[in-house]
């Protein structure tokens, strides 16, 4: 009896079951007259994920060796190699991605846009060069960087940029750099990408603007050093900031600068420092009240460039997606231009009214407001801070490479004749170099 009431009940289970189950269908489900079709979700497959793991090796064993033949071989031939073993890896085979100077971009928009996850190999490129910078200098611009290499492959017959014209230049990746934030937070665009002269090269393909983009900065570089990473790269910028601080790093000399400076006239980057004698209490004086100037100079700057960039906001927004939109859509109702976009035909048949894209025009230019104003804060800041150190370099007694500007290429090092002494090429004899091999 009790085997028959289990086998009932089983069976009212499994017939509830799958009335459920056909229930789902019993009525007619609903068509719905849309284009829409529901993207397919992508996953990280296992090949990417492998990738980016050897991509993150290979940056760090590259930076670990460039730090070896940097300090302790202080082999200028050796770093040469290794740049081109860069080059030829981050550069032609990675395709310049990924790149720790376009990385500024995504690490800026995973701070203001809370829909973008960064994949964590973007997030170890941007500060795994940062921190050998902080405690080695700038290994990664030496030997590691593709975009440094290419152009120090091409240097052939270096000559020495103006000092005034290279202090202009050099502002520019300041400009550069809050540019980029501003444009990525804003979700402009990533324009560090879009003004990257070798990536054509580097991808073997490209349209043909960007090509001579590129081939102009090469055919510069044949003449004056790296002139991307003087006065473009706005990586470049965190690199020098970083390793002003670092705890080692290249020494022109292994043992005492004998005032040859040989060296200053061998650096085509002009990035070794001249002694300087310190100053008596009459120049110390005259320094003082010079600094007070700059200090209120420098103050002046930064009110000035903060009022131009909240002036220019509209000229900056100009580049965002929604305001390119806004005044193509506004100029076709007025009927000033009779040409539709691709934009423009997306947002008439998307429903949206005129209002709701004001509305969301006038979010964006808040938010360039804000962001024009710090940038043009910055820039003020950034000019009063390098007048005020063009005039105070401090006081030394050799010839030294300037920790944040120094690329750490080891080019001064084959023309040190204590260098030559310490590799054992040349001997010293009665307070001359003599060669012994």
């Amino acid at each position: 009896m009790k085997l028959i009431e289990h086998r009932l009940r089983l069976s009212l289970i499994i017939f509830a079951v799958l009335t459920l189950v056909s229930a789902q269908d019993r009525f007619p489900r609903p068509e719905f007259e849309s284009d829409y079709t529901k993207p397919e979700t992508l996953l990280a497959l296992p090949e990417s994920i492998w990738v980016e793991i050897t991509d993150v090796t290979v940056l760090i064993i590259a930076l670990s060796i460039a730090t070896y033949l940097i300090l302790r071989r202080r082999s200028r031939n050796l770093i040469f190699f290794l740049s081109v073993f860069s080059l030829a890896y981050f550069g032609f085979w990675r395709k310049g991605c990924i790149c720790p100077i376009g990385s500024i971009q995504n690490v800026t928009l995973s701070f203001f846009d809370a829909t973008y996850l960064i994949p964590v190999g973007v997030i170890l490129f941007f500060i795994l060069p940062l921190l050998f910078a902080l405690f080695f200098g700038r290994v990664f611009c030496a030997a590691v960087c593709p975009l440094g290499a290419i152009q120090d492959a091409v240097l052939i017959k270096p000559r020495q940029v103006p000092p005034r014209l290279a202090a202009a230049l050099g502002l520019i990746p300041y400009i550069f750099l809050g540019a980029a934030i501003l444009y990525s937070a804003t979700g402009s665009g990533h324009i560090i990408c879009q003004l990257d002269p070798f990536v054509s090269f580097f991808r073997l393909s490209g349209e043909p603007n960007m090509l001579v983009y590129g081939g102009l900065f090469l055919l510069i570089g044949v003449f004056y050093g790296r002139p991307y990473c003087r006065f473009l790269c706005p990586y470049g910028v965190l690199l020098n900031w970083f390793s002003k601080f670092s705890r080692w790093h290249l020494s022109i000399t292994p043992d005492r600068c004998t005032q040859c400076h040989l060296c200053k006239d061998a650096c085509p980057y002009d990035a070794i420092d001249k002694p300087i004698h310190s100053l008596g209490s009459a120049e110390r004086r005259e320094a003082g009240r010079r600094l007070g100037k700059l200090i209120v100079l420098t103050l002046g700057l930064t009110i000035a460039g903060g009022l131009s960039g909240y002036f220019l906001y509209e000229q900056l927004s100009s580049l965002h997606p929604t305001i390119r939109l806004t005044e193509q859509v506004l100029a076709e109702k007025q009927e000033l231009i009779r040409e539709t976009t691709l934009a423009s035909q997306t947002f008439h048949e998307s429903g949206q009214t005129i209002a709701s894209l004001l509305e969301e025009a006038a979010i964006v230019n808040d938010k360039f407001k804000t962001g024009s104003t710090l940038l043009g804060i910055f820039i003020g800041l950034v000019v009063g801070i390098k007048s005020i150190g063009v005039f105070f370099r401090g006081s030394r007694e050799d010839y030294e490479a300037n920790r944040g500007e120094c690329f750490s290429c080891g080019r001064c090092l084959p023309y040190c004749p204590e260098e030559h002494e310490r590799q054992g090429v040349l001997n010293r004899k009665a307070g001359l170099y003599e060669s012994i091999g």
